[in-house]
């Protein structure tokens, strides 16, 4: 399995859980709607890396909490679905959405992906949200045009709808010299010793939408 097998497959999985961490009633709220890399899928609760945002801002006194509303095997076209019930029940300030590996792995068109991450961005930005895109990379054998175009989707949509992106999740965890290590027995989904990385790739652009 090469490495790159892990970017688009970790995003597989059956459906876990959703993750809410307390906060002042004057904090904002950030709702993540996520797959598996997001759903704390083959960990123990509370290690994942929406749960480790959760203990950064309150460990830097940011009033600010956490909605993971991540479902594992989740596609673009099932955040589309749940998306405008959430944004009505948590009225979130930023909304992270992580969502597309999906769609890659069951072979669905680009431009419905592309679509789907247009709609979802734009009916959180009319709901007063502040959108971050994060990105996604799909193996080798997917074709390198097929690939450059899923991963330049995020940036496409982002710069289109004026939002925030991070372009590769798992910037130093799937693409190191050896990314199994970071990753648990199915090769698929990353360790808990992961995960920090992946806030960490995430962070830079979240904390200027609290700003």
């Amino acid at each position: 399995m090469n490495r790159r097998h892990f970017i688009a497959a970790a995003a597989c999985g059956p459906a876990l859980w959703a993750f809410a961490a307390p906060a002042p009633p004057t904090g904002k709220t950030i709702l993540i709607l996520g797959d598996s890399l997001s759903a704390e899928y083959g960990l123990k609760r509370g290690s994942g890396w929406a749960a480790l945002l959760a203990q950064r801002l309150a460990a830097q006194k940011i009033p600010a909490q956490v909605v993971n509303a991540s479902i594992s095997g989740d596609t673009t076209s099932g955040g589309r679905s749940r998306l405008g019930a959430l944004l009505a029940q948590h009225k979130p300030a930023v909304v992270v959405i992580e969502l597309g590996g999906n769609d890659a792995l069951r072979g669905l068109p680009l431009s419905m992906t592309e679509d789907n991450l247009n709609q979802m961005t734009e009916a959180a930005q009319q709901a007063g949200a502040k959108v971050l895109l994060v990105g996604m990379q799909v193996p080798p054998n997917y074709g390198a045009d097929y690939g450059n175009r899923f991963a330049a989707l995020f940036g496409k949509v982002a710069q289109a709808r004026k939002a925030a992106v991070v372009p590769f999740f798992l910037k130093g965890i799937a693409d190191g010299p050896d990314p199994t290590r970071l990753f648990q027995a199915d090769r698929i989904h990353p360790r808990e010793e992961a995960h920090p990385a992946m806030l960490d790739n995430v962070w830079p652009e979240l904390k200027k939408l609290l700003r």
